[in-house]
């Protein structure tokens, strides 16, 4: 009879497992066996937990049929075929047990035990129960790790960043539970953490896994990754300053910002302003607006619970003030002095630009005689190049008013026909220029007049005179009338160019210089004519003398000086 080998048997929870019963050989079929009929019979059994043997199935090798005991455990879940493999569906936990196949035949009975374990992968662990924040130096419950319906039981393991955690007093504490279901019998395992946690654990990511065994050996599930986020102290305040600019100038609106480095960021702070030692508690934002010069100084925030950590920052406002004198619409006289002065006051130097007219000047405006050229729109402009947008300007609008001034030229045509007589005027505001012939009074309309540049123009008129005129030139404005005259002789009566440069604040002058030299010249040819009378008389005098000198003197001397007098007067 062949050998009975005994098998260890492994059940998965699932619909069918079969179990392979060993086959017994004989010298022969039929006989009895005590009060059994059959010669040859397998029969299956299975042990209760408290070791007694339970028969759930037969099969003869004679009537070729299976018999399978009334067990309610088995009740439709058994299949025993022809070669004695016994098939077990819808495995259960409860299938782990020691199952014994019995062969009996005419001489002895054969009996081949065997044990049949059963597994069950459990669920993809889960980190349940998560904390919102660790806390650096505080142990805290950082999570569950939690894995469901294993048989038997298994292990959990807990990661950081890949790298195993072990427990640590006072750093990592971890705890594991076992639960099993009383109806399934299936486990359910909980590993709690305690966590520690530093600076160095931002951004880590923490796992854990669950170590069951199979029938193929032991395996692995891990979770998904947890992030937690990491709340630390403040170490260090910074203050910034909003919208950053380069630069403050007077009016900006401004706004301190004071940070802290902690996690959560601190709420609330206390701002110092320049000369004050009592902080004004704000959230970590303080704005000033329309900022003054006054304004400059150290400004400083810190922590509201811990004064001791702060930080502080210069602000400089800076600034810029422009004086014009005199600015706004000026009148002067021509000839007139007027100093002139463009005062700046600023935070830094400031660079200065004189304009006139929108013509940028070399130097700043001096008038120690002013002319009509000299008006114009004047602009003193400043700024600070390191300062954006901060610029200041102010006018000066200069009139220089001046009494009409006029000077007549006269020129003749090459052809002789024609002669062209100007009038030069100058005078601010412009003077109207009015042509008049003297003696007849008629006024003169077709006239061709320069542009009026600088306070100065001309008027002209072509004449072909046919005798002897005078031409007046009348120039007014809102200060004076002043009138000269031309001679113009006819056109038949040669005669040179001229120019009569006298104005009429010097005409009454020359006048009086040309009365002042007729007489002159007149005072000396009657001096002449009284020198020439008077020496004829002399002469006449003198030869009726000389001859009666012998009569009329007696002494030498006499007669000497008459000698002389006479050699005198001869020529």
């Amino acid at each position: 009879m062949a050998l009975l080998l005994g098998l260890l048997l492994v059940l998965l929870l699932g619909p069918w497992t079969e179990l392979e019963l060993p086959r017994a050989g004989g010298r022969g079929e039929g006989g009895e066996l005590g009060a059994r009929t059959a010669l040859r019979t397998a029969a299956l059994l299975a042990e209760n937990p408290d070791g007694s043997p339970v028969f759930i199935a037969f099969r003869s090798s004679t009537k070729k049929s299976v018999q399978y005991d009334d067990v309610p455990e088995y009740k439709d879940r058994l299949s025993l075929s022809e070669n004695y493999t016994l098939s077990i569906s819808n495995a259960r936990i409860s299938d782990e047990k020691r199952f014994v196949c019995m062969l009996v035949t005419e001489d002895n009975v054969f009996e081949a035990p065997t044990v049949v374990k059963v597994f069950k992968q459990p669920s993809k662990p889960e980190i349940v129960s998560k904390a919102p924040f660790l806390e650096t130096e505080q142990l805290k419950q950082l999570g569950d790790c939690v894995s469901k319906d294993s048989y038997p039981y298994s292990n959990i393991t807990w990661y950081k960043n890949g790298r195993l955690l072990q427990h640590l007093e006072g750093v990592v504490n971890i705890s594991f539970t076992k639960h099993m279901d009383p109806v399934t019998q299936l486990y359910t395992m909980t590993s709690s953490l305690e966590y520690k946690a530093t600076k160095a654990d931002i951004q880590m990511p923490f796992t854990c896994s669950v170590t069951y065994y199979g029938p193929s050996g032991q395996n692995t599930l891990y979770s998904e990754q947890a992030v937690f986020d990491i709340y630390y102290p403040t170490e260090q305040v910074t203050i910034q300053v909003l919208p950053p600019k380069s630069a403050i100038k007077e009016g900006d609106n401004i706004t301190l910002r004071c940070l802290g480095n902690g996690n959560p960021p601190p709420e609330e702070f206390l701002f110092y302003l320049p000369g004050q030692t009592e902080g004004i508690r704000s959230s970590n934002a303080y704005t000033l607006t329309d900022v003054r010069r006054n304004a400059t100084g150290d400004y400083k925030c810190s922590l509201v619970d811990k004064k001791s950590m702060n930080a502080s920052t210069a602000i400089t406002v800076h600034y810029l003030d422009l004086s014009l004198n005199p600015s706004g619409e000026v009148t002067k006289q021509i000839g007139d002095a007027l100093p002139v002065s463009c005062t700046i006051s600023a935070s830094r130097n400031a660079t200065v630009v004189w304009m006139k007219d929108n013509i940028r000047l070399r130097s700043s405006p001096s008038f120690s005689s002013l002319r009509y050229q000299d008006a114009g729109n004047y602009v003193c402009e400043t700024a600070l190049q390191e300062v954006e947008g901060l610029k200041k300007r102010q006018s000066l609008t200069l009139i220089v008013e001046g009494k009409p001034q006029i000077k007549m030229t006269k020129k003749t045509d090459p052809s002789g026909l024609s002669k062209t007589i100007t009038c030069h005027v100058e005078g601010f505001p412009k003077p109207a220029i009015q042509w008049t012939i003297t003696g007849s009074g008629s006024v003169i309309n077709q006239t061709e007049e320069s542009p009026y540049v600088n306070g100065r123009y001309s008027s002209k008129i072509i004449i072909s005179p046919e005798e002897n005129v005078t031409l007046t030139c009348t120039a007014e404005n809102q200060l004076e009338k002043t009138v000269n005259s031309l001679n113009v002789s006819a056109i038949s009566i040669p005669e040179h160019d001229e120019t009569d440069e006298i104005s009429d604040e010097n005409r009454e002058k020359v006048n009086d210089q040309a009365k002042l030299i007729v007489g002159i010249v007149v005072g000396l040819l009657l001096a002449a004519l009284v020198a020439g009378v008077v020496y004829w008389l002399y002469m006449k005098k003198s030869k009726s003398a000389s001859k009666h000198v012998n009569k009329d003197l007696g002494n030498l001397e006499e007669n000497k000086k008459l000698e002389e007098n006479n050699h005198k007067a001869e020529p």
